[in-house]
């Protein structure tokens, strides 16, 4: 997971500084997700979400202004300026309240102001925060878009990966990663993604480092995307029952607590896995619209079978 400071949102989300000098931008946010304080404002301290950023609205302001007073709007903003909180942040391009930037200067303690609605930008916070934070894992394999769909390839060294992602980017598929894919979840989705060091480039044996962009224009690479499947290549083995059907269960694969399909296919001389791998997507793609060809043909069978019995 990724360090993420208070100065990191606020550039993004280009928030103004009322507050807080360099060493105050350095706090770090681990939590995706936002505190409206409402009992806080009543002096009720307990179970208080301290390590979330406070977002103050107008319903907040009004009921600080209105109902609070000095002694009060003291005790609460000392505790909202705990050493726990990343920050606080203003919307509307509201005021900040004045008892609030006295304690934030003694504290040195981070206040800002955006004039974004206050819904809108607790929405930007955590969408920004839960991409950031977002737990990840590196898995040894190549992520290529076929069709719009994420496709990792696993499998041993030696396998032809790189050569069969080549072949698929040649076909007008788009890289997003070549050995190494970092894997996030987000928003309870897998999504692959290259280090920025190593995107747009591969490795192949014989070759060297190639520049895929270059080589086959920009649009033969992608920054990221969702992984929808894995395949898993394997070395063909005469002795092995491969399943010629598909009406076997499918099998699934866990990657950071998503379950995504996986497939194994065998890998033998003179065998088109490019071609092989853009039938599995399009098998996939029937499959998410309701049509499963291995159930089908199933049905098929058996309803010819009833037929025979019948003659």
């Amino acid at each position: 997971m990724a360090e993420v400071t208070i100065k990191d949102v606020a550039e993004k989300l280009s928030w103004s500084v009322i507050v807080g000098d360099v060493q105050a931008l350095k706090r770090p946010v681990e939590l995706a997700d936002t505190n409206r304080p409402g009992l806080e404002l009543t002096g009720y301290f307990e179970n208080a979400q301290t390590r979330r950023i406070v977002v103050l609205g107008n319903r907040e302001l009004t009921y600080i202004y209105k109902e609070l007073d000095e002694v009060a709007q003291r005790r609460v903003f000392e505790h909202l300026t705990n050493d726990e909180t990343p920050g606080i942040l203003i919307t509307r391009g509201q005021d900040c309240p004045p008892i609030l930037e006295e304690i934030a200067k003694r504290k040195n303690f981070p206040v800002f102001v955006t004039k974004e609605k206050t819904m809108f930008t607790i929405v930007n916070i955590i969408n920004f925060l839960d991409e950031k934070l977002a737990p990840s894992v590196v898995v040894h394999g190549n992520l290529i878009q076929v069709y719009g769909i994420g496709v990792l390839i696993t499998g041993g060294s030696g396998m032809g990966k790189s050569e069969i992602t080549l072949e698929l980017i040649r076909r007008g598929h788009q890289l997003v990663a070549d050995d190494r894919t970092d894997c996030y979840r987000i928003h309870n989705t897998l999504v692959g993604r290259t280090s920025p060091l190593l995107e747009g480039f591969m490795e192949l044996r014989g070759v060297g480092v190639i520049d895929v962009a270059r080589m086959y224009g920009a649009g033969a690479f992608a920054h990221e995307t969702r992984i929808h499947f894995q395949i898993e290549l394997m070395a063909f083995d005469d002795n092995e029952d491969y399943d010629r059907v598909g009406i076997e269960d499918k099998e699934y694969v866990e990657i950071l607590g998503v379950k995504i399909l996986k497939m194994n296919i065998p890998v033998a001389m003179g065998r088109s896995m490019a071609t092989v791998i853009e039938t599995a997507v399009t098998n996939y793609l029937l499959l998410k619209d309701g049509y499963d060809s291995s159930k089908e043909f199933e049905n098929r069978v058996v309803a010819q079978i009833g037929l025979n019995k019948g003659e």
